[in-house]
């Protein structure tokens, strides 16, 4: 028996990177598995595919998590074919770099609308039914970037500081429902996002980690299996930080 047996739970930008990663723990661990991806179709249908093979329900939906009516649409499919949702999983989001004197106003609101909207757009469908269940697990994820702040990244950081001002009001509405509301803050994971970073800047980040290297999608997606089950049933409000030590 998994630590998620027979849940369901819905992952947004599950085609690559920590969503991958998330969606295959979860299925491991025994969870009926949702998820959406918007440009990476191969990717989706290839991963709904593994998924499967791992003996559980699961289904990939091609949905825009910043669109509000979308977000309701899935919220009604997803309920239609796995009836329920115990654990969303706020994953989808965008960086557009760039020195705040340069920044267009496109850049801002691009990643405000992917990285923050989103979670709004999604949270406020998933908790209607999650209300009737008088349980659910809610969990987004975040960024050390959103809490230390990150030059060049004004945007980004505005995005993720903002999940956790939502993540912790959430947790406080919700609470008397056995709803819990909690967000995840990775540090530098090497994913395709960090991969196009160069060696060397690789090597100046690992150096300031006081574990000494990047971390893994998959340590990500642990961090998650604790959030998402009755491991963490008394665990509301908080900002779990796995990033190696890098904020400390």
């Amino acid at each position: 028996m998994g630590l998620l047996q027979n849940k369901v739970a819905l992952v947004t930008g599950a085609s690559r990177g920590i969503g991958r990663a998330i969606a295959l723990r979860f299925a491991q661990e025994g969870a009926n598995v949702a998820f959406t991806y918007l440009s990476s179709v191969e990717k989706g249908q290839a991963l709904e595919a593994e998924l499967q093979a791992l003996g559980i329900n699961a289904k990939g939906y091609r949905s825009d998590a910043s669109d509000f009516k979308q977000a309701e649409e899935l919220i009604t499919q997803v309920l239609a074919d796995f009836g329920r949702v115990d654990v969303l999983i706020n994953n989808a989001g965008i960086t557009k770099d760039g020195l705040l004197m340069r920044m267009s106003e496109e850049q801002w609101d691009t990643v405000i609308q992917v990285n923050l909207k989103s979670v709004f757009n999604l949270t406020k469908a998933a908790i209607k039914p999650m209300m009737k269940a008088k349980a659910g697990s809610i969990i987004n994820l975040t960024s050390v970037v959103g809490l230390r702040g990150n030059a060049g990244q004004a945007n980004y950081a505005a995005s993720k500081a903002g999940i956790i001002g939502f993540t912790k009001s959430v947790a406080l509405e919700l609470g008397s429902r056995n709803i819990r509301s909690n967000a995840i803050a990775p540090g530098f994971i090497e994913t395709e996002m960090t991969g196009e970073l160069n060696a060397a800047a690789t090597e100046e980040w690992t150096k300031s980690i006081p574990l000494k290297r990047g971390g893994q999608p998959e340590e990500v997606a642990d961090a998650c299996i604790f959030l998402a089950s009755d491991l963490s049933r008394y665990i509301t409000g908080q900002v779990l930080q796995v990033d190696g030590g890098l904020l400390t």
